[in-house]
C-alpha cells in the first residue's frame, strides 16, 4: 500500500490540464474500513495536502458524526476521490474532477483493502461512475437503501451545494441518521 501511495503522489498523468500543477490528493490503509470516494479536491485541500480540509469536510465530518481523529485515521477511512488533483475553477465551484485518476487508480487501490465494509459515493461524478444505472444524484440519494451493504451515495456537502440541500430536507432528516448509524456500527464507535 506504501508504494501504491508513493506512485499516486508522482503521478503526473494529467499535468497539462491542471492550473495549479499536479498535488495528488489520496489517503489509504490496508485496514481501512470505510472508503470515502467524492470529486476533487478544492484549492485549499490543493494548498494543505489534507483531504477533506475545508468546510465541505466540516459538513462531511458532521454528517458521519466523527471527529477528526477518527476521520483522518486510515484505518477508519480511506479517501480516494474521483480525481486526485484540484482540476480548476468553473463559472460556480470548480471544474469536473479528471477523468484519468478513478480508471488509472481505484481498482488498485481498492483491491488492496480487504477489509471495506462500506463505499460513501459522494457526489453525482462518484455515484455515475460506480452505480452505472442512469439516476440522477436525488434518485440515487433517496434510493441508497438499493445500494447497501457495498455503497451509500449522499450529495456533496460543499457550500454550493445549500440550494439541492434546502430543497430536499429528507436527505438531512432521514438519510443522515442511518448514515451515522452505518459508519457507527463498522467502526464500533
Amino acid at each position: 500500500m506504501k508504494e501504491l501511495l508513493h506512485n499516486i503522489s508522482q503521478c503526473t498523468l494529467c499535468k497539462a490540464h491542471l492550473p495549479l500543477g499536479p498535488r495528488p490528493v489520496a489517503t489509504a490503509h490496508i485496514n481501512s474500513k470505510i472508503v470515502i470516494i467524492g470529486q476533487a479536491p478544492g484549492t485549499k485541500v490543493h494548498q494543505s495536502g489534507i483531504s477533506w480540509d475545508d468546510q465541505s469536510g466540516k459538513r462531511l465530518r458532521q454528517w458521519l458524526n466523527v471527529t477528526d481523529e477518527q476521520f483522518y485515521n486510515t484505518e477508519n477511512f480511506a479517501i480516494i476521490p474521483m480525481g486526485f488533483c484540484y482540476p480548476g475553477k468553473a463559472k460556480t465551484g470548480d471544474l469536473p474532477p479528471r477523468p484519468e485518476c478513478a480508471p488509472q487508480w481505484h481498482d488498485t487501490l481498492l483491491d488492496k483493502m480487504p477489509n471495506v465494509e462500506l463505499i460513501i459515493l459522494i457526489g453525482a461524478y462518484a455515484q455515475k461512475y460506480y452505480l452505472k444505472d442512469g439516476k440522477n444524484l436525488t434518485e440515487s440519494v433517496g434510493d441508497y437503501k438499493e445500494y447497501l451493504p457495498a455503497y451509500f451515495p449522499i450529495p456533496h456537502p460543499s457550500p454550493t451545494n445549500r440550494f439541492w440541500r434546502s430543497k430536499n430536507p429528507w436527505f438531512e432528516e432521514l438519510v443522515v441518521p442511518e448514515l451515522r448509524k452505518k459508519v457507527k456500527t463498522i467502526l464500533n464507535l
